[in-house]
């Protein structure tokens, strides 16, 4: 019996084990492996799954009983850490295959999986495994179906769910009226022997729009293929349809270029020659851009499909953010440019490709107001997933000719940068020699209480393992009474003329030992740190200070991980919970996120106070921390939240990586007073900032805000088309 194992995205594998197991990894929200097997096969399936550290898994078997893998259909083997289950499978059936999730959050796994023959292999499996796993056994799982049905995963499942809803919705809109004779629209696709199977469907992609004043341009990149040529001279004459034959093939800037020039739109989009415009997007778009006429530019998100044209994921995007297209072109596909301002630009430039539109976004987007830019939270672009593509292919060469743009790009400011890759290689991270060509003193401010063993670990850290050249370190100290801490002041006040207490015997307020750290503070910019922070890489200080060199630029976040590797701090989401949440928080330390967000820098409206850098004009501008108030919780969201509406922009950078040994100085909240206080600081953040009804720029209308890892939610309205700042 051949047992295959399949795992989804979510899942990493790491090692074969000298024992037949295999090691792995939950790298995302939903790890699960698919388990198949032949329609003849061995009766039994023997799984045995082991924690590969302290921590506790509950695995989950879904039998299919006809209809996909359901949650009622789910068996749980329960908690613990070592696990061993047969199931009866039969010796012969249709059903030929069960879904294992190993674990409902991040975790570190090992995985064996063999077949028995009968009960007494089965035992023989069971006596030379370990005697501590929690056993189980599954018998009476479907063998026949009296009809094969749709095998979806779960999230897969939820995804259509998801898209059918939302094209629902859009179906059900009236439609913008065209009166003018001149198209609004124009959408250019360069092709180049591209398959009659795919220029077929998008052919029709189009005509199913149903939209008055667009038309669609095929520009042809002299395709060497017959069926390519005959396709296009077949359809050329096609309504609203007009096909440019280009003499020579000049790579896909010059083809787009061709195309352009033939253009009469007051608009223009791309559509590559293998993906498709999804049901309704051009009638959302119009909409989106009749309502919102300032608009100099438009993105939308995206579903990706396979090759049967079911949605396999979606990119679902945040509002406009600048910070975040230095790493990443997360706009990509379904970009909408004003054509007069393209044909200023000299529409494609030579010399990006497999980038060339990156190159492009980037170039279009210089000099323009950011309320200018508007997201469009609809699924409008069907981008077709293949391995042939140009940028999966030539990778390498579209990688640098990504960061070239990018280069160019900021030099243009007149800053000098290099582009390197950022924590996936792909990726890209924009490296600053400082802000303005200098790095600024900066004040850092610890507020403490006793902790001995922090407060040493914490002022160490600072003083000999930061490589930033310039700060000075104010230990605001809340009441200290024990005899160590004392000592460590003047240990480090001894050998450190930029270091310095200041004392107070209060209650404990946060906000306000950040407010009296500020108060005496000298430096240009302000770093509020944790006392129980604890530095990873020499460079954390200089990458923060260096992110202060994006525009608008006025208070950044670090990446923070519990001591067991987990994430605690990728950013707060305002709005999870009726209040403010970290997403993903407890994903495993080099979790991607969605479009591999967490693994290059990105605008968000509020991060953790733990590792806040302040700029000195933003601290100028929104003004003291709020004791009144947030003495102790929501302190850091209310005053991102009162910088984001003053116009800064708020960054988190996962290069600034760091552990937080998070509440153990002051313990958790517990305690009736505590209690009352914590209840009255959250319906403050509600009744000053809204958060119930907030809707975070950073993240996607198409994501649930009930949970810390964002899950795809399946719409009732359709969302709006949105800016930054609203």
């Amino acid at each position: 019996m051949v047992l295959k194992l399949l795992p989804n995205d979510d899942i990493e594998f790491i090692e074969n084990l000298p024992n037949g197991f295999q090691r792995w990894s939950s790298t995302g929200a939903d790890p699960a492996f698919a388990v198949s097997f032949g329609l003849l096969r061995d009766r039994f399936v023997v799984v045995e799954l082991n924690a590969a550290s302290e921590e506790l898994l509950e695995p989950k078997i879904y039998v299919n009983r006809g209809k996909g893998f359901r949650e009622e259909d789910a068996v749980t083997l329960g908690v613990g850490g070592r696990f061993m289950c047969s199931l009866d499978v039969g010796r012969v059936g249709t059903v030929r295959s069960f879904r294992l999730d190993p674990c409902s959050n991040a975790s570190i796994f090992d995985l064996r999986i063999r077949s028995a023959g009968s009960i007494g292999e089965v035992e023989a499996h069971l006596q030379r495994s370990e005697s501590a796993a929690e056993r189980a056994s599954i018998s009476g799982l479907p063998r026949f179906w009296l009809k094969v049905p749709r095998l979806l995963p779960k999230r897969r499942e939820r995804l259509k769910q998801f898209s059918d809803a939302t094209y629902g919705l859009a179906r059900d809109l009236k439609p913008v009226p065209h009166t003018s004779s001149a198209p609004w629209l124009s959408i250019i696709v360069p092709v180049y022997n591209s398959s009659e199977a795919f220029l077929d469907q998008l052919l029709k992609s189009f005509q199913t729009q149903d939209q008055k004043g667009v038309e669609l341009i095929l520009s042809d990149d002299a395709s060497t293929s017959d069926e390519t040529r005959r396709w296009l001279e077949r359809n050329s004459g096609q309504p609203k349809v007009r096909v440019v034959f280009n003499e020579r093939n000049g790579g896909i800037a010059s083809s787009t270029n061709a195309g352009l020039a033939c253009a009469s739109g007051e608009w223009i989009t791309f559509l590559d020659h293998d993906d498709m415009i999804a049901p309704y997007g051009l009638k959302m778009i119009r909409r989106a851009l009749t309502e919102n006429p300032d608009t100099v530019f438009l993105y939308t998100d995206e579903i990706v499909i396979d090759k049967k044209l079911k949605p396999i994921s979606a990119m679902l995007k945040p509002a406009y953010d600048p910070i975040l297209l230095t790493g990443v072109n997360y706009i990509n596909h379904s970009s909408v440019y004003r054509h007069d301002r393209l044909k200023e630009l000299g529409y494609l430039r030579a010399g990006y490709d497999g980038s060339q539109d990156y190159d492009l976004v980037l170039r279009y987007l210089e000099g323009q107001a950011v309320e200018n830019v508007l997201h469009l939270p609809y699924p409008a672009y069907w981008w077709r997933y293949i391995d042939n593509s140009y940028s999966k292919v030539h990778l390498a060469r579209a990688t640098d000719h990504a960061r070239a743009a990018i280069r160019d790009h900021i030099e243009r400011k007149g800053i000098k940068v290099e582009v390197q890759p950022a924590l996936n290689n792909a990726l890209h991270r924009v490296r600053f020699d400082g802000v303005g060509g200098k790095w600024p003193l900066i004040s850092i401010i610890i507020p403490n209480k006793d902790s001995p063993a922090l407060i040493r670990k914490v002022l160490h850290d600072v003083f000999v393992r930061t490589d930033y050249p310039d700060y000075e370190v104010i230990v605001v100290d809340n009441g200290s009474e024990d005899d160590e801490t004392a000592r460590i002041y003047k240990e480090f006040e001894a050998a450190h003329s930029n270091f310095r207490v200041e004392a107070f015997v209060e209650s404990f307020n946060f906000s306000r030992s950040i407010n009296r750290g500020l108060s005496v503070a000298r430096g240009d910019h302000f770093l509020l740190l944790n006392n129980d922070i604890e530095v990873i890489a020499d460079d954390w200080l200089k990458e923060m200070v260096s992110c202060l060199s994006f525009a608008a630029a006025g208070i950044v976040g670090a990446k923070l991980l519990y001591p067991n590797d987990k994430m605690q701090h990728a950013g707060v989401i305002v709005g999870l919970g009726g209040l403010a949440g970290h997403w993903y928080h407890n994903s495993p330390r080099d979790f991607g996120g969605p479009m591999n967000r967490l693994h290059v820098r990105n605008s968000l409206t509020c991060v953790t106070g733990a590792a806040m850098l302040l700029s000195g004009q933003c601290r100028s501008v929104v003004g003291a921390w709020d004791e009144s108030h947030f003495a102790v919780a929501y302190n850091d969201v209310d005053y991102c939240l009162r910088a984001h509406k003053a116009g800064f922009r708020i960054v988190w950078t996962p290069f600034a990586c760091m552990y937080h040994h998070e509440s153990l100085t002051r313990g958790p909240e517990e305690g009736s007073e505590k209690q009352k206080r914590f209840n009255r600081e959250k319906e403050y953040l509600r009744e000053i900032h809204n958060t119930t009804d907030f809707r975070d720029p950073a993240f996607n209308p198409g994501f649930a805000r009930d949970h810390s890892v964002p899950r795809i939610a399946i719409p009732e309205t359709l969302p709006a088309a949105r800016k930054w700042w609203a």
